[in-house]
């Protein structure tokens, strides 16, 4: 029975393998195939890597169900959820990441990634006092990170805090010196 069950492990191990390999190249159907091969519903890895892959093939209602049964073995993770969000984004299916991004925040309210996606998908449909919450949670977390500083000084140029949105676009600058975004805003401004 041991001998069995190391056979198949390494099976595992070398599907895996072999289908890192073929993301590499690009031939993310047939990275999909060799896991396929040696597929256990059972198994979260298998499922969080044929999300993944079939993401990356264009295949997004299946990578969507593979993400599914990752969240059914493991209702608290975030990766799946993480996951997740790629398809539902290529689908258009923006309510439905905003689900999950909340889902992630109920989990783990410091979140980074979810916090500053949110905070995007808020800015991006113009619910600017929305974003404003999630980028000042996010900017006293990390203020010296560009997305962050970015995001929120953009933000601020929309909700009329000019001079918050100077500070900001100044603090991107020292980020990036010569970034376009941060320009433009201070041009705007002054």
């Amino acid at each position: 029975m041991l001998l069995v069950v190391s056979t198949s492990a390494q099976g595992v191990e070398e599907a895996f393998l072999q289908s890192y390999k073929l993301e590499q190249e690009t031939r993310y159907d047939e990275a999909a195939s060799v896991l396929i091969k040696v597929y256990d519903k059972k198994s979260y890895a298998t499922n969080l890597r044929l999300g993944w892959l079939n993401y990356l093939s264009g295949q997004l209602m299946q990578s969507n169900e593979y993400y599914d049964i990752c969240l059914k073995l493991k209702p608290l993770s975030i990766e799946a959820r993480l996951g997740k969000t790629y398809p539902e984004s290529s689908l258009g299916n923006w309510e439905n990441v905003k689900s999950l991004y909340l889902q992630i925040l109920e989990i783990a309210p410091n979140n980074y990634t979810a916090n500053l996606k949110l905070a995007q998908i808020y800015f991006y449909a113009g619910e600017y006092t929305k974003a404003e919450k999630v980028y000042k949670l996010i900017l006293n977390q990390y203020p010296f990170t560009f997305d962050v500083v970015i995001g929120a000084a953009w933000n601020n140029y929309y909700l009329g805090k000019l001079r918050e949105a100077k500070i900001l676009f100044k603090n991107a600058l020292l980020l990036y010196p010569d970034n376009e975004s941060a320009k433009e805003g201070l041009n705007l401004i002054k």
